[in-house]
């Protein structure tokens, strides 16, 4: 049986990094996708460390062409593509009240957490296609569930981030659209929700760690045939939409 290829994009830290190892763990041919080139070289070399056949690939989610090529070079070394993981994300630096953002404020977010998903994804489609068993796997939030922010009793009610939260949301969106357009088809497309992790993204205040926060999107990854598709899933089970 071939080994699965697979691609986590911004897998050169935190959730990312630890998605990569763990697929690499499991035989996977890693493609660690950064923005930053020498990051990606640096975190591959990690993962070389442990046994694991990591290669670093250049993927700004951001810009179009930069994903073209990447998609180019999978193509060209490997023909196809098993798993894309769009683990790349950004809180943004605005964090106050909705009433004082700007369209500016949620752009910025929405460019890497939601258009940088719908490029990566499409330019992929096609490589995807060609694996008996194509798996995306696209790295939510629990923020972004309307039901549990709609919730008063929920934990996350009180926590109102207009950029980050709506993008999550938009992302659970993409999710079920993708899952419905492929649905006769091998690819299973599923929402990951890692939990609270201790990450950049939040100053380091979570209180799970990445390695922890990996293990539903590795799953997801590697589901079987009878697993589900257009599914929004953390390691507890469903969270809702």
């Amino acid at each position: 049986m071939p080994e699965k290829i697979a691609l986590v994009t911004g897998a050169n830290k935190g959730i990312g990094q630890e998605t990569a190892r763990q697929l690499g763990e499991r035989g996977a041919v890693v493609l660690v996708g950064a923005r930053d080139e020498v990051r990606g070289k640096q975190a591959s070399a990690v993962l070389a460390d442990r046994g694991i056949t990591a290669v670093p690939l250049r993927v700004d989610v951001r810009d179009a062409a930069c994903v073209a090529e990447a998609a180019a070079v999978i193509e060209r070394r490997y023909g196809r593509l098993d798993i894309l993981v769009n683990n790349a994300g950004i809180a943004g630096q605005f964090t106050g009240a909705p009433s004082q953002a700007a369209a500016g404020d949620l752009r910025e977010v929405y460019e890497t957490n939601v258009f940088g998903v719908v490029t990566v994804t499409n330019a992929m489609l096609p490589l995807l296609r060609r694996s008996p068993a194509g798996r995306i796997v696209n790295m939510s939030s629990h923020l972004g569930s309307l039901a549990l922010n709609a919730d008063p009793a929920s934990p996350m009610a009180h926590v109102n981030m207009l950029a980050y939260q709506s993008s999550k949301t938009a992302l659970n969106a993409l999710t079920l659209a993708y899952a419905k357009e492929l649905r006769d088809t091998p690819i299973k497309v599923n929402a990951a929700h890692p939990g609270v992790v201790a990450t950049d993204i939040n100053g380091h205040r979570g209180q799970r760690t990445p390695a922890q926060g990996a293990v539903i999107a590795v799953r997801l990854a590697l589901l079987d045939a009878d697993g589900p598709t257009g599914a929004s899933l953390s390691e507890d089970g469903p969270v809702p939409w």
